[in-house]
């Protein structure tokens, strides 16, 4: 095969995987005009489309499905070759691209990041945080990071930061004009944040004491996909939240926030992160695993 042929390929691959020229561009570093040039090129050569495009939309034709399922396993095996060629250096080497969830990237992502990056000048780092849920193949990252019980049964998960409590928080002043719920069931007398998910649907508060576990569809006139705009809201005495009491503490101990229904607010399980069990780990993956993973007790 000629190397312009395997080049295109690869360009034809990526743009598959993101459904965007644009992307795909950003992702080899190559101009969008360049990335065009190397789909029409080899549709040229292969005589056939291999996307339909609109103006809004990029999606493979039947012949492009068909050529991207039997050119994975053989780019896999391109990269795979190249990747264990790292073995032979120093030091880890490549891209590690990962994908989170917007706690979890705040958490456990960001506090290592500069330790990550200097101890590995090689390796070039791609952090993806939504609230979403993700196939990490699919979209080709190295790694994800989520809760528990959100880690695909195929996956290898290594804890990454201990189980935590979610708790309700509102501003002092908030409950001194609307005052505080003793129960669950108060809350649908109090202006709560709602979360809204990629997808559309609703976050439900999660709440339990003993073996009574409730998944509360809380009122509020306020809707976020991010927690920092909620948590922005409730400083301000506006509404009352439900998030990570890691995130709540210096706030909470400062006396910006207060706690309600703590007896309701049981630990939660632990974030996870989590890789193809079946894909062999890259030097950059390995590195971020040992690094990030939870000391054995």
């Amino acid at each position: 095969m000629q190397l312009d042929n395997l080049s295109h390929l690869a360009v034809f691959a990526s743009v598959a995987r993101h459904g965007s020229f644009r992307k795909a561009a950003a992702e080899l570093a190559l101009s969008a005009s360049a990335v065009s040039y190397a789909v029409r090129t080899l549709e040229d050569r292969l005589g056939v489309g291999l996307f339909n495009r609109t103006t809004r939309s990029v999606a493979l034709t039947e012949a492009g499905k068909h050529l991207l399922e039997r050119l994975q396993p053989a780019l896999g095996g391109v990269n795979l070759a190249l990747e264990e060629m790292n073995l032979f250096r120093a030091s880890p080497s490549g891209t590690l691209r990962i994908n989170s969830s917007r706690d979890a990237a705040v958490m456990v992502i960001g506090p290592l990041i500069q330790r990550y990056l200097e101890a590995y000048p090689d390796i070039t780092l791609e952090v993806v945080s939504d609230d979403g849920m993700v196939d990490i193949v699919e979209r080709g990252f190295d790694l994800g990071i989520r809760y528990e019980e959100h880690v695909p049964e195929d996956m290898i998960a290594v804890p990454v930061w201990p189980a935590q409590r979610f708790v309700v928080v509102g501003a002092p002043e908030y409950f001194a004009r609307h005052g505080v719920p003793q129960h669950p069931d108060d809350l649908a007398h109090h202006n709560c944040v709602r979360y809204r998910f990629p997808r559309g649907n609703f976050y439900k508060w999660e709440l339990a004491k003993g073996d009574v576990k409730l998944e509360v569809d809380v009122p509020g006139r306020l809707s976020v996909g991010d927690s920092e705009l909620a948590l922005r809201a409730t400083l301000d005495g506006v509404v009352i939240t439900f998030l990570p009491e890691y995130r709540l503490l210096p706030h909470i101990e400062a006396g910006r926030l207060v706690r309600v229904l703590e007896d309701w607010c049981p630990l939660n399980t632990a974030l996870m992160m989590y890789y193809p069990r079946q894909r062999r780990m890259s030097s950059a993956l390995r590195a971020f695993v040992d690094m990030a993973r939870l000391p054995a007790i």
